[in-house]
C-alpha cells in the first residue's frame, strides 16, 4: 500500500508542480494584461487543469510505460512552455503552427533568441530535474495500480475540470473560440497548452479552405471593396509623380516615437527630423504586421491586404495569385527590384518575389559581406547603401526598388566606434541599445539621400521612407513607461506605440506634416495614385492617403481599430488624443442591463472583423485565381 501511495503521489507531485510553473510563467514572465478577478482566477486554473488531464492519461497505460510517460510528457511540456517564452521576449506574440514550419528562419534568428537568454530561466526546469531523478532512482517503488482502478474516475474529474475552465472562460469572454484574432485572450482563457490544440484545428481547417473555394465567394468580397475603398475620387495629387523612379526604404524595427524626440537632450534621429520638414509626413501612420513581422510589411504594402492571423503568408501562401505593386508597374514598362543583405530563403522571399513579379532580388550572395563590415545580423546599413549603388545604377528606368535595412534589428548590437550617441539607462538592455542602432540608422539613410543626390537619380525619384513593425515588445514596458515618462504602458499607449514613421519624398514638393490616421495597408493604393495608375480592377483593402474619400478606420490583425476620433482595442474604446477611457466593455458586461454601445460603434466592430474576415478568405482560398483584373 505504501508502494501505490507513492504513485499516487507522484502524479498529484507532478501534477502540481508542472501547473505551478506554468502559472508562474504566465504570470510573472509573460505580460499578459488581466482586467479583474476573473481573469486571474482563470489563469490561475488553467495550467493546473491542463496538468491533471495530461498526466493523468499515464493510468491508462501499462505499468512498464507509465513512469516514462509522466517523464517524457514533463519534458515535452517544458520544451513547449519554454520555447513560447523565448518567442515571447523577441516578439510578444506565442508560437502557432505555421510559425514552427518556417525552421529556415532559425539559423538568423540565433542571436535574437540567445539575447533573451535569462538567468531565472533555470527556475523552469527544476521540477523536471526533479521528476526525472525520481522516476529514475525510485522507479522500483513507484506503481500505479491503485490509480489504474480509479482511472475512470480520473479521466472524467480531468475533463470536467476542462469543461468548467472552458465555461468560466467563455462567461468573462463571450464566444472565445469565434473570436481569436487576438491570441493573448486565448492563452489567458484556456491556457497555451489547449491553445496550441486550438490553433492546430483551425490551420487544418485554413489549409482546406483552397480546396473547397470557388468564384462566387468573391462576389461580397469585390461589392465591399468597390463600395468601401477603390472607388475613389482623383484630386490636384493623382498622377504627380507619373513616371518618376521609385525607391521605398523599409526602416528596419524604427517606431514613431524616436522622431522629433530626444535622448538626453540629444536628437536620436536628426536626418529624418530634417526629413519630415521636407516631405509628406505622416505623424499617425501604424504598422499592421502580425507573425510575419518583416515579411508580413513587405505583404501588406505590395498587396493591400491584411497578414494572416498566424504564421506568415509568405511561407503558407506563395504560390498564390496575387495581383502586386510590382506586377502593375511592370506592366507600366517599369523594372522591379528588391535589395536585402540577407539569405534568400529567409522568410521564403525567393520564392515569394517570383510570384508577385520581382524581376531582381539581389539578396546577400550579392554583396561582400566579412567581419569588419557586419553586424548583429549581417551587412551594416552604411555598407549595404554604398554596395547597392553600383546595381540601382544600371537598373532600367523607370523602376521600382526596395531597400530592407538591417542593423536596427533585435537584439540592436552596434560596434562601439559606429556608435554615435550614448545608450538609455534602464533596466531593459534591449531598449537601452535601441537608441543607438536608430541613429546608425539615421545616418545610413542620410548617407544614401548624398549618395541619391550625387549620382543624379534624387530628382527624378520618388522616395518612400517607413518603419516595418515595432522594435520594442511589450516585455520591455516598464523601461519603455520610464522613457516616456508614464507611469505604466497602458492598450492605449500601446496601440500608440505601433505607430511607425512614412514619409513620402517627392523632390521639388513643399513638405507636410499630416495627422490623419494611416496603414501599411494604405501605401500600394497611394503610390499608384500619385503615379497615376488607375486601379479600379484591382482588390485592395486600403485607400488612397491623398485622395478625397478616404477610409475612416485603420484596422490592427488582433481587432484593434484606429480612427480620427477613437482607439479600440482589448474591448476598451479610447479617446485617441487624449487616451481617456470611453466605455469599457470589461467593466460594463459585469452589468449586462447598463451595457449599451453606440450603433456607429457596433458598425464600426463588425466592419474591421469584416474586413479582416474577407482578407483572410482572399489568401487562404486562393481567390484571386478567380478574378480577372482587366476587366
Amino acid at each position: 500500500m505504501f508502494k501505490n501511495n507513492k504513485k499516487v503521489d507522484l502524479y498529484i507531485l507532478a501534477s502540481i508542480l508542472f501547473g505551478a510553473k506554468t502559472y508562474m510563467v504566465y504570470r510573472f514572465f509573460f505580460t499578459i494584461n488581466l482586467e479583474n478577478f476573473m481573469q486571474e482566477l482563470i489563469l490561475l486554473i488553467n495550467p493546473f487543469v491542463t496538468a491533471f488531464l495530461v498526466f493523468g492519461l499515464s493510468v491508462w497505460l501499462k505499468e512498464s510505460k507509465q513512469l516514462r510517460f509522466i517523464r517524457y510528457a514533463n519534458l515535452i511540456g517544458t520544451l513547449i512552455l519554454y520555447c513560447n517564452l523565448l518567442y515571447y521576449r523577441n516578439f510578444g506574440d506565442f508560437i502557432t503552427l505555421p510559425v514552427l514550419f518556417q525552421g529556415s528562419n532559425a539559423g538568423d534568428l540565433g542571436a535574437s533568441t540567445f539575447a533573451s537568454l535569462r538567468l531565472q530561466d533555470l527556475l523552469i526546469f527544476i521540477d523536471l530535474v526533479l521528476i526525472w531523478r525520481l522516476t529514475r532512482k525510485n522507479r522500483t517503488d513507484l506503481t500505479v495500480s491503485f490509480v489504474s482502478k480509479k482511472k475512470k474516475l480520473v479521466l472524467s474529474i480531468s475533463i470536467l475540470m476542462l469543461l468548467g475552465n472552458y465555461i468560466l472562460a467563455e462567461i468573462e469572454r463571450p464566444q472565445l473560440l469565434q473570436r481569436g484574432f487576438d491570441r493573448e485572450y486565448l492563452v489567458k482563457n484556456i491556457g497555451l497548452f489547449n491553445f496550441h490544440i486550438y490553433d492546430i484545428f483551425q490551420q487544418s481547417h485554413s489549409q482546406a479552405q483552397r480546396v473547397f473555394a470557388d468564384g462566387n465567394q468573391l462576389y461580397d468580397i469585390v461589392t465591399y471593396v468597390k463600395e468601401n475603398t477603390t472607388d475613389q475620387e482623383k484630386n490636384e495629387y493623382f498622377g504627380i509623380a507619373e513616371g518618376k523612379n521609385v525607391i521605398v526604404i523599409s526602416l528596419e524595427s524604427v517606431q514613431s516615437f524616436v522622431i522629433n524626440n530626444t535622448l538626453y537632450g540629444e536628437e536620436i534621429t536628426p536626418f529624418l527630423n530634417q526629413l519630415v520638414e521636407e516631405s509628406f509626413y505622416f505623424e499617425n501612420f501604424y504598422h499592421q504586421t502580425e507573425q510575419g513581422k518583416t515579411s508580413d510589411h513587405e505583404f501588406i504594402i505590395e498587396n493591400s491586404l491584411y497578414p494572416l492571423p498566424s504564421g506568415a503568408a509568405y511561407f503558407t501562401h506563395s504560390s498564390n495569385t496575387y495581383m502586386a505593386t510590382p506586377e502593375i508597374l511592370g506592366n507600366e514598362g517599369y523594372t522591379s527590384a528588391v535589395f536585402h543583405a540577407n539569405t534568400g530563403s529567409f522568410w521564403n522571399r525567393n520564392n515569394m518575389y517570383a510570384t508577385i513579379g520581382i524581376d531582381h532580388f539581389y539578396d546577400i550572395e550579392a554583396y561582400e559581406v566579412n567581419d569588419l563590415n557586419s553586424v548583429g545580423w549581417g551587412l551594416k546599413d552604411k555598407e549595404f547603401f554604398e554596395q547597392s549603388m553600383k546595381y540601382l545604377l544600371n537598373l532600367p528606368e523607370p523602376y521600382y526598388t526596395r531597400f530592407i535595412t538591417l542593423t536596427n534589428h533585435h537584439p540592436f548590437e552596434l560596434d562601439e566606434e559606429d556608435a554615435t550617441i550614448g545608450q538609455y539607462h534602464s533596466n531593459s538592455r534591449t531598449l537601452n541599445r535601441y537608441f543607438q542602432t536608430v541613429r546608425y540608422l539615421d545616418e545610413s539613410v542620410e548617407q544614401f539621400f548624398n549618395q541619391l543626390k550625387e549620382s543624379g537619380i534624387y530628382e527624378d525619384s520618388i522616395i518612400i521612407l517607413l518603419g516595418d513593425h515595432y522594435g520594442i515588445s511589450d516585455f520591455h514596458n516598464r523601461s519603455m513607461a520610464m522613457y516616456l515618462d508614464k507611469d505604466e504602458i497602458t492598450p492605449y499607449d500601446h496601440i500608440q506605440l505601433q505607430r511607425v514613421p512614412l514619409f513620402i519624398h517627392i523632390p521639388g514638393l513643399e513638405g507636410e506634416t499630416i495627422s490623419d490616421i494611416a496603414g501599411q495597408i494604405d501605401i500600394k493604393p497611394t503610390l499608384l495614385y500619385l503615379l497615376g495608375i488607375d486601379d479600379s480592377n484591382d482588390l485592395s483593402f486600403g485607400t488612397s492617403l491623398f485622395a478625397p474619400n478616404r477610409k475612416e478606420f485603420v484596422a490592427l490583425r488582433d481587432g484593434s481599430f484606429i480612427t480620427d476620433e477613437l482607439i479600440f482595442t482589448k474591448d476598451i474604446y479610447y479617446n485617441r488624443l487624449t487616451g481617456e477611457e470611453i466605455l469599457n466593455l470589461n467593466e460594463a458586461l459585469d452589468d449586462e442591463s447598463e451595457l449599451i454601445i453606440p450603433d456607429e460603434l457596433v458598425k464600426l466592430n463588425e466592419q474591421v472583423e469584416l474586413e479582416l474576415t474577407y482578407s483572410d478568405q482572399i489568401i487562404y482560398g486562393d481567390l484571386f485565381r478567380f478574378y480577372n483584373f482587366e476587366k
